[in-house]
Order: structure tokens, then C-alpha cells, then sequence
């Protein structure tokens, strides 16, 4: 198949890369994590202004109606240049309100969701081994709303977010859940991540929520399947923006007289990156096509996540290798790329539970002819 990015997509690429480049320097990056939310408040108000925060959303909700692929696109930008904005939780939280939502639902959220005024998290993960597909958290029916009680682990970026969507176990099948986060029954435990930024440990006692769809109707399902894809496309980005430190600073170190790029042994380790680079993007834009052509894309995206929790790391680690000494100083540009690989592996299950569930998959034939 040919992945090949249409005009369209080509724009958003390099308005997203023409912003991230400016906006998230090293020296930024540095003076972010040293802050006290850990987020870029003038970065994601510079990705709004430009429209790129509603850029998958549907036009009746003020987004430019792109879809999936663009903000597969945006969110390898941002991997990239490792910029610290919450872009993946915020928009897969936006996109399962536009499909499955209500319509007071879609009115009172997308609009400000698009132009960056607000912002939702999600919480899909929990502690333990338990399957994101099979939260402990509970959901039970009190009148017209829903009553929450469990513990959902590492909310990416949910100080500031003015809507938590929460998946939970309910009579009917597991669902999703609006939550606001300073309602009643509501805690929250600030933990600092891998990448230095902040989530949250977030319980639940009997908080109230409101469902987003009918719980067993798929749209949790649906809503991880685009959280992974949406975090292989980031791991996309973080690997190329890693190699393209390893192609700098290979270039202009020397030894025995000659740059170390010219070294076969340092080649050989890129053209290994190069390759498994290659496989994440390929794979990632099956999935994306997958999606956006409506098949049943369960594999595809599992194998998507996949190939970037295992190779994205391996890129990484490779990268480093490379830089020598100076790979391993926490205050050099490549490390944080290694961060963010290592952190977004583990995210929704590590590569060996992507490989469980990839072949639960294939064991009950769910491969597309």
C-alpha cells in the first residue's frame, strides 16, 4: 500500500514541525520540566491558535475534520521535537466525545476541546496486571447519571483538564465515563512520570460521572484502539527525532582523524534504526487506514503499538550507544527522546502483552481478508 502523505497532510506536517521547532527548544523543554505543571501553556496556546489542537475533530465542532491520520501526523511532529503538551490524551478523549457522545455532550465540550480554551484527559490504565480492556473500576446507575468506584492509575496530564473520561466495568459491559476532577468522591496523588511530567493516581469513591455512549456498546474498545495508535505515532516521532541527534553528533565527532559516522560499525547501528523506523511508520498507517476505512483493525493496531513499544526502545538505546558517554548525561538533548521511548513502551502494556493480546486476535480469526 502507499502511505504516502497527501498535500493535505503534507501542510499539517510542516506547520506542526515550523511550530515545535520554534517553540519547543531544548532550552524550552528544560524550563518546562522545571516548572511547577510541567506543561507548556504558551506552546499549546500557540497549537490552538493555529487550529491544530481540533485538527481530527469534525468541522461542526470548530475542527478542521482531517481525521486520524492528521493528528497521527501532529502527534509525530510533536514526538519529534519531544514537546511537553498532553496532545494524545487531550485529542483521543475529544475524538471518543465526537463519535460517541451526546449531542449537549459534543456542543459544550468540542468547541473549546478544538481551540485549546479546555481540555480533557483520559484514564484507561490501573494498577496491576489487569488488561485495559477489562477495568476494576466500577460504574453503577444512580438516576439518570452514574456512580464511579476504583483506582485508575498514571492520568497523563490531569491537572488543568477540565474533564476526566474514565473507563469502568458497568451491568452492561465496560464503558466510558465523563468525570470532573474536583467533584465529589474525587481524589487525586500527583506522581512524576518518566518524561517528567505529572499525572495522577486518580480514586474514585462513589464519584458521580456522566456515560459517553451506552457502557458495552464499543466505544471503549474503540476509544484504547486510537490511544495506541495514537501513542505509536508519537514513539514515531520520538525515534526519528532521536536518530536525527545520533546523524549530528556522528558527523561532527571525530576520532583517529575522521567524523565517527564513517566508521562501519556507527553505520550499522543507524541503518538498524533506519529499518525498524521504517517498519513503525509502515505499520502505524496500516492501522491508521485500518481505523479510518472502519475494518476490523484489531490486529493491525496491536501490531502497530507493538512495533513501537519494542523497536521504538530499541532505536533509542541504539542512539545512545552511539553518543557514547555523552548519551547517558541526563541533561543532553538525546536523553530525553530515551524518556519518552521507555515511558511510552509501557503505556496501555508493554510490548509481551501486546504480543498475548495480538495473538488472542489471531486465535479467533479476527484478520482481515
Amino acid at each position: 500500500m502507499d502511505f504516502t502523505l497527501d498535500e493535505e497532510l503534507e501542510a499539517v506536517r510542516a506547520l506542526a514541525d515550523q511550530i515545535f521547532a520554534d517553540r519547543a527548544t531544548t532550552e524550552r523543554v528544560r524550563e518546562v520540566e522545571g516548572s511547577p505543571g510541567r506543561l507548556d501553556e504558551e506552546l499549546w496556546a500557540e497549537l490552538g491558535k493555529a487550529g491544530l489542537l481540533g485538527i481530527a475533530l469534525p468541522e461542526e465542532a470548530g475542527g478542521a475534520g482531517l481525521g486520524l491520520g492528521a493528528l497521527c501526523v501532529l502527534l509525530e511532529e510533536q514526538g519529534r521535537h519531544v514537546a511537553p503538551v498532553p496532545l494524545w490524551p487531550a485529542a483521543v478523549g475529544a475524538l471518543a466525545v465526537a463519535a460517541h457522545g451526546t449531542p449537549e455532550q459534543r456542543e459544550s465540550m468540542l468547541p473549546a476541546a478544538a481551540d485549546g480554551s479546555s481540555r480533557l484527559t483520559v484514564a484507561l490504565e490501573e494498577f496491576g496486571p489487569a488488561d485495559s480492556g477489562t477495568p476494576r473500576c466500577t460504574a453503577r446507575r444512580q438516576g439518570d447519571g452514574w456512580r464511579l468506584t476504583g483506582v485508575k492509575a498514571v492520568v497523563p496530564s490531569p491537572f488543568g483538564a477540565a474533564h476526566v473520561l474514565v473507563s469502568a466495568a458497568a451491568e452492561g459491559g465496560p464503558g466510558l465515563f465523563l468525570v470532573a476532577p474536583d467533584a465529589e468522591g474525587v481524589s487525586w496523588e500527583a506522581e512524576e512520570t518518566t518524561t517528567h511530567d505529572l499525572a495522577g493516581t486518580l480514586t474514585l469513591d462513589d464519584a458521580p460521572a456522566r456515560a459517553v455512549g451506552a457502557p458495552g456498546d464499543g466505544a471503549m474498545a474503540w476509544t484504547i484502539e486510537r490511544a495506541a495508535v495514537a501513542l505509536a505515532a508519537v514513539q514515531l516521532g520520538v525515534a526519528q527525532g532521536a536518530i536525527r541527534h545520533a546523524v549530528t553528533y556522528l558527523s561532527e565527532r571525530k576520532q583517529f582523524g575522521r567524523p565517527l559516522g564513517t566508521f562501519q560499525a556507527a553505520q550499522h547501528q543507524l541503518a538498524d534504526c533506519y529499518i525498524d523506523v521504517d517498519a513503525m511508520r509502515v505499520c502505524l498507517w496500516q492501522a491508521v487506514t485500518s481505523l479510518q476505512e472502519g475494518e476490523d483493525a484489531a490486529a493491525a493496531v496491536l501490531v502497530a503499538k507493538w512495533w513501537a513499544g519494542d523497536a521504538g526502545l530499541t532505536v533509542a538505546h541504539r542512539v545512545q550507544h552511539v553518543h557514547g558517554g555523552i548519551g547517558v548525561d541526563v541533561d543532553y538533548p538525546v536523553h530525553r527522546h530515551f524518556l519518552w521511548a521507555r515511558q511510552i513502551s509501557g503505556t496501555l502494556g508493554g510490548p509481551s502483552a501486546d504480543l498475548a493480546k495480538l495473538g488472542a486476535v489471531i486465535a479467533a480469526g479476527r484478520i482481515p481478508g
